[in-house]
């Protein structure tokens, strides 16, 4: 895992680091309410989802070959770049491959990049705007978990800017 303030060139692949010279710390994520965890063993990630009452789980991978062709990666790529937020924690293990996680800090409005790669697990706070975007391998595969039944709903800004979970997230990290 690295995380970093990414680079703010959008006119770039969004699968390119976008690295800055500016590091963020795991207790600059914690501040937010994002945690970064390092597992080698899927054993370890029942312990935390015993330990945090996840209750379900599912697996999915994210490339060309998954989606069945190029243009629908691209299509489905550009569903999860969209800043949007959801309503429960996001939670995923990375099994294979890499990715990317941008998180929004409000406290700055700027996005730190996240690089994941396997073994590493991100838990990001239900109301905290982020995205997705894969690296120049064009390859991960996630294990999804949830605390009930699997659901995944997006709420794009700037309609969520208005949702509950979103005012309790900003209410939680002492934002306005």
């Amino acid at each position: 895992m690295k995380a970093y303030y990414h680079d703010g060139l959008e006119i770039k692949d969004r699968s390119f680091p976008h690295e800055s010279t500016e590091e963020v710390s795991l207790e600059e994520l914690n501040n937010i309410g994002v945690y970064i965890y390092h597992f080698d063993q899927v054993s370890s990630v029942d312990q935390l989802s015993k330990e945090r009452n996840y209750m379900a789980r599912d697996e999915i991978e994210i490339s060309p070959k998954s989606c069945g062709s190029w243009e629908n990666y691209q299509i489905q790529l550009d569903k999860y770049y969209i800043e949007h937020l959801h309503e429960d924690e996001e939670i995923r293990y990375v099994l294979d491959g890499a990715g990317y996680f941008d998180i929004r800090n409000n406290t700055q409005d700027r996005w730190i990049r996240v690089h994941l790669t396997k073994g590493d697990l991100v838990i990001v706070p239900a109301g905290i705007y982020h995205r997705f975007a894969p690296t120049t391998d064009h390859y991960i595969k996630n294990m999804r978990l949830f605390q009930n039944r699997p659901k995944w709903m997006a709420i794009n800004r700037p309609e969520a800017d208005t949702t509950t979970f979103r005012k309790k997230y900003l209410k939680e990290i002492k934002i306005n």
